[in-house]
């Protein structure tokens, strides 16, 4: 099968749903213009493979006409060309939501419309009518609070009514929309919390909303805040250029957020259409309602209103196929990415590490912390964090004991690189080379190295591992500290840790929940920001800048060292999987998805900032589900009873830890069969 055809290329196999918010052309009370502008921004969106589209408010009419609204004939105008918009449909894919006041009962509703493949599906009237300041709309409109249930004749149609409606994909599971109107949230209970209890993933806004100095930010943060706490996506378009400014201004915003995440946004104050095109992850949006209890409670509290909602379902055309993916995705989801706020998410990343070990060292009354500096990454975070809390509770940095242990394969840098770190920062330093005792071991177990052959098995290894923990626990005791873990969330994830008497074990895990590739970032920001000195931001560069190594093994005849990602994978494809995984429990097949599009070319998206530019990679999906499969069988199959026994750490990304007293709860003797199945079947032959 081509790109074109395997389903595992298609974005809605996926559950992702394409939507767009639309601030077409305006022109005030000019039904028939306004009508031809909508139809153009539908072409334009059924042309971009776009599944929904929201309008703002009133936009066949226009919203600031004030008592234009209750004028028969432009109300019979309005009537018209909503026929014509719903008999055009026909030839569009997309779902359209479109504004327009109309009359019920002597009433004149402000109303939302949902148009699809030539039906008027249904019609949802405003709750809660502004009437205050600049606003009059209950001098118009009759307000739709009460509506439930109901119908109404539109153009030649009776549909349905009220504020009790959800819009459906019968053929898309997962796209279901529930429809508010400007200032419905702003009201203390918006509408839209009720849809989403009902089932509605996505919540549209049909707005007007004037400019002022401030309202896109309020915006903003009534959309993020929505979008988080109903466990939905919230789609939202105001009315731009061409509305009257005869005593107000518009600036036509249109933004996109998901689970409190913004994903797309329109430009503000064009004299243009604006389409913002974004995909909304429904599957994830089910997902994370299916690990929240408190939503489901919710729901329930309010007399389960997905009992008597009315569901109106339809047929969606999605025209099959590769679409692409509009959406930003992360290539380092456990790394700060809010460019503004950078400083201050480092700062409380590592901050939180450095608290919870204060709290540890404070209750336990210890004379010393221990630590085994290596010269690699990890051990290079847990001792910038053990330096950090002796700075913060007044200690002297000899305080912490740093010993570095040579075994058969350390390199001369990365030894090197220890010395100079630990007489950087000032500890208390001392070498212990375990190379005698690794071969006194070896020879009293009979290992066939102890004779001479140079056998580097996974004992051989671990004797070292081993030995190393075994000496910092001797230590500890000796001098009445505790031995402060290194190993990280990534080396968990991955069962990549020697279990027992080995880098498994600790006191405290101060980097149990910080993957590598927060680590790496941690440590660079460290040196930007000057939590040191410029000595220790020299070494902490040269260190970023070594591979990867356990340095079990010794070199090879080129004098390569060994490599950990070789063996095990990228860490920066690991740490990918493990947060989609952990955090959203989502299938192989769609975390293969998702990392196709966020690595298959490393010139597109978005990289951290101050990322080094020879470090930006990008793997084809043939690598992609290689290292997927390794994960899937370290992850799911191997490691997990080096978790279940962890000591003590600090959580710290919402992405997840792996505690068994925490995120992560598994069994020790579970199978991978199902998700190498799932993997299998979702990609293409290979």
């Amino acid at each position: 099968m081509t790109s074109d055809t395997h389903p595992f290329f298609s974005a809605h196999n996926h559950g992702f749903v394409r939507v767009a918010t639309s601030t077409p052309q305006v022109r005030t009370a000019d039904v028939s213009f306004n009508r031809d502008a909508v139809l153009t921004e539908a072409r334009r969106a059924h042309d971009a493979r776009v599944d929904l589209v929201v309008y703002p408010e009133l936009c066949v009419s226009s919203y600031a006409i004030d008592d234009l609204h209750l004028q028969g004939a432009l109300l019979d105008a309005v009537e018209a060309a909503i026929g014509e918009i719903v008999r055009a449909s026909r030839k569009l894919s997309p779902v359209m939501l479109i504004g327009a006041p109309l009359r019920r009962n002597g009433k004149v509703f402000n109303c939302a419309l949902t148009i699809a493949g030539g039906k008027l599906l249904g019609v949802v009237p405003k709750s809660f009518l502004p009437n205050y300041r600049e606003y009059y709309e209950k001098r118009w409109f009759a307000h739709g609070r009460s509506v439930q249930g109901q119908e109404i004749a539109v153009a030649g149609q009776t549909v349905p009514f009220g504020t009790d409606l959800i819009f459906a994909a019968s053929n898309l599971p997962g796209f279901k929309v529930f429809i508010e109107i400007c200032e419905d949230y702003w009201s203390p209970n918006p509408p839209s919390t009720l849809g989403a209890l009902a089932g509605a993933t996505i919540l549209a806004n049909l707005s007007a909303s004037n400019v002022t100095i401030g309202k896109s930010d309020e915006r903003h943060m009534l959309a993020r805040a929505q979008s988080s706490r109903a466990i939905a996506a919230y789609a939202y378009s105001a009315s731009g250029h061409g509305e009257s400014t005869t005593d107000l201004a518009w600036d036509g915003q249109g933004m996109i957020y998901e689970l409190g995440d913004l994903i797309a946004e329109s430009e503000r104050f064009s004299l243009n259409a604006e389409l913002s095109i974004a995909d909304i992850d429904c599957e994830r949006i089910l997902s994370e309602r299916m690990r929240n209890q408190t939503f489901n409670d919710a729901a329930e509290a309010a007399d389960c209103p997905e009992n008597w909602f009315r569901t109106i379902t339809f047929e969606h055309r999605t025209g099959g196929g590769e679409i692409g993916l509009q959406r930003p995705i992360r290539r380092f989801p456990f790394v700060p990415a809010r460019a503004h706020k950078l400083d201050e998410d480092c700062y409380e990343a590592f901050n939180i590490q450095v608290d919870g070990l204060m709290r540890r060292l404070t209750a336990t009354k210890a004379k010393s912390m221990v630590i085994g500096i290596s010269g690699g990454l990890d051990s290079t975070h847990a001792l910038l964090v053990a330096a950090k809390t002796c700075d913060r509770l007044g200690l002297p940095r000899t305080f912490i004991r740093g010993y570095t242990m040579p075994g058969f394969g350390t390199s001369d840098h990365t030894k090197s690189n220890a010395w100079k770190l630990m007489e950087a920062m000032g500890i208390t330093a001392e070498e212990i080379d375990i190379v005698p005792a690794a071969n006194r071991m070896l020879e009293d177990i009979g290992h066939a190295f102890a004779n001479g052959e140079p056998l580097h098995d996974v004992t051989f290894e671990n004797v070292q591992a081993g030995l190393r923990t075994d000496y910092l626990f001797r230590l500890s005791g000796q001098h009445n500290g505790f031995v402060i873990g290194t190993g990280d969330l990534s080396e968990l994830a991955l069962g990549w840790c020697t279990y027992g008497v080995g880098d498994q074990m600790s006191h405290y895990g101060v980097n149990a929940g910080v993957p590598k590739t927060l680590i790496q970032y941690l440590i660079r920001w460290t040196t930007q920001t000057a939590q040191f000195d410029s000595a220790t931001d020299e070494i902490l560069l040269s260190i970023l800048n070594t591979e990867i190594s356990p340095e079990l093994v010794p070199a090879d005849a080129d004098g390569a060292m060994q490599s950990t990602e070789s063996k095990i994978g990228p860490y920066e494809l690991n740490d990918f999987f493990l947060h989609h995984i952990i955090r959203w429990g989502q299938k192989p097949s769609k975390v293969a998805f998702l990392a196709y599009h966020a690595w298959k070319d490393a010139g597109c998206g978005q990289w951290p900032a101050d990322f080094p530019e020879a470090k930006k990679n990008e793997y084809d999906l043939a690598t992609i589900r290689m290292w997927l499969e390794k994960f899937l069988w370290r992850f799911f199959q191997f490691s997990q009873f080096k978790r279940s026994a962890l000591p003590n750490g600090p959580k710290v990304s919402a992405g997840g830890a792996l505690s068994p007293r925490g995120d992560w709860r598994a069994p020790s003797d579970a199978v991978a069969d199902v998700w190498l199945e799932e993997l299998n079947n979702g990609l293409p032959p290979v």
